[in-house]
């Protein structure tokens, strides 16, 4: 709108200047033929009745003495009278408008007046802001005999015609002014309009999340496009929902597959060397070996082993698939964290922290599985050095409690470090990979984070944010 308003303002005062111009050129050639046809009328009235004089070109400069004063003057321009030669006979220059020396008339133009059909030449020229316009005709005797050439020069001052195209610029400029600030109001309203709508679904839109419930847009007055556009919004909420619902209903079944087949692989494992101990016995058995006791006691033992190590899957397993539940209670931080590092008889493993006692509202038994996880991990990453070292930090920091978790170890290759989190991944030789997922459903219960920091070859620096509240 306002740059319509502008190009429209531009074109108009284009156009005004160039008709004013045109105008000013058609009217000035319409009043010169005006005082043309008059002045001459005037000569050829003179020759034919009121003269006494004969009627020949030697007479013109006799019969026009004085009297081509007053036909100056009455129609306002200059007239001069020649020969057929050319020669200034008689003229009116001098008295009238302007002192001007006047020289003969040149063979070319002459010729071109001779040649002109209508025996007729107009001349226009413009000096310092005045046009001139210049007529040369014949001058006939009352029988049509060409006896002199005549010349009109009238002089147009078009400063009062400039004026009021200046004036009428200006008020011009004013309405297109006051278009255009209106313009700008219009356009400010209606944008706000628009883009108030706008940003309602801009902000809608941004707030889409695919594993939430996103709620639809509902406008009071909106236009017909802005509606169609809610319409496709709000029928997308609908998609999304019904396709997150799939989705999750297929992740679920997944994720039960993935945890069968890893079930099934773990359990196995110890499956095998108790059917090889089991076939071992049964083959080797012999009732009056005199060792029979002590192999009796080594099968048992092996079996006892393979079974421990299936309880334990079993463990893992239903520890992992229970999700934590927000038990909270006041706890001493700083203690609880104490008597979990107490299970460590490893002098490796530093406890440190600034604070006396620090509370908390979590759960004591699910804080403590965080740290001890956390821990022995730390203590496999740095099996392989001379002098292994795991630093544990407890401080406070505002509304939250910050528990780090720091070693000397291995640390964590660039490859594998979006996969720490997942549940099945590990770095150990043995283990599911459940421990850091695990604890990570703890921590994101109670709105916590962990997150942690590695250099291969380094270390690895295991970060929990827990709130205090």
């Amino acid at each position: 709108m306002i740059l319509l308003v502008l190009l429209a303002s531009v074109l108009i005062l284009v156009v005004t200047v160039y008709q004013y111009d045109e105008q000013t050129k058609e009217y000035n050639i319409q009043r010169f033929e005006r005082k043309e046809t008059i002045s001459k009328k005037t000569i050829d009235l003179e020759l034919s009745n009121k003269t006494t004089h004969e009627v020949n070109t030697a007479n013109l400069s006799k019969i026009f003495q004085n009297r081509i004063y007053e036909i100056s003057s009455i129609n306002k321009l200059n007239i001069s009278l020649y020969d057929l030669e050319g020669k200034l006979l008689k003229t009116s220059f001098g008295n009238v408008f302007e002192k001007t020396e006047k020289g003969p008339l040149t063979e070319f133009l002459i010729s071109e007046l001779s040649q002109n059909s209508n025996h007729r030449v107009l001349k226009n020229k413009q000096i310092e802001g005045l046009s001139y316009q210049t007529s040369y005709s014949y001058i006939e005797d009352p029988k049509f005999k060409r006896i002199g050439i005549l010349e009109l020069q009238f002089t147009q001052d078009n400063t009062e015609i400039e004026q009021e195209l200046e004036a009428f610029i200006y008020r011009l400029g004013l309405v297109y002014l006051l278009m255009f600030l209106l313009a700008i109001s219009i356009a400010y309203f209606l944008s706000s309009y628009i883009t108030q709508s706008i940003k309602t679904i801009s902000d809608k839109m941004q707030l889409t999340r695919l594993n939430e419930r996103n709620e639809k847009i509902i406008l009071d007055k909106a236009s017909l496009e802005i509606k169609i556009l809610v319409d496709a919004y709000n029928s997308m909420i609908d998609q999304l929902e019904e396709s997150a619902a799939r989705l999750a209903k297929s992740e679920r079944e997944q994720a039960w597959r993935e945890m069968a087949k890893q079930v099934a692989h773990e359990i196995k494992n110890p499956l095998t060397p108790m059917r090889l101990t089991v076939q071992n016995f049964e083959r080797k058995f012999n009732p009056k070996d005199e060792n029979i006791k002590v192999k009796l006691a080594e099968y048992s033992k092996t079996l006892i082993q393979q079974i421990d190590v299936m309880s334990a899957i079993a463990s893992a397993f239903s520890d992992f698939a229970i999700m934590p539940i927000q038990k909270k209670e006041k706890i001493e931080i700083i203690s609880v964290v104490k008597l979990a590092l107490d299970i460590f008889n490893d002098t490796s493993v530093r406890y440190q922290t600034e604070e006396a006692e620090l509370h908390a509202f979590l759960d004591k038994t699910q804080l403590i599985r965080v740290v001890t996880n956390l821990v022995k991990n730390a203590l496999h990453a740095t099996e392989n050095e001379e002098v292994p070292l795991v630093n544990v930090d407890v401080f406070s920091e505002g509304d939250t409690v910050k528990i780090v978790v720091s070693d000397n170890g291995k640390g964590v290759s660039s490859d594998v470090k979006d996969l720490i989190f997942e549940p099945k991944f590990t770095t150990k030789s043995s283990g599911m990979g459940l421990g850091l997922p695990m604890i990570k459903n703890i921590i994101e219960a109670y709105e916590g984070e962990i997150y942690f920091t590695s250099t291969e070859g380094q270390g690895t620096i295991f970060t929990v944010v827990l709130p205090k509240k």
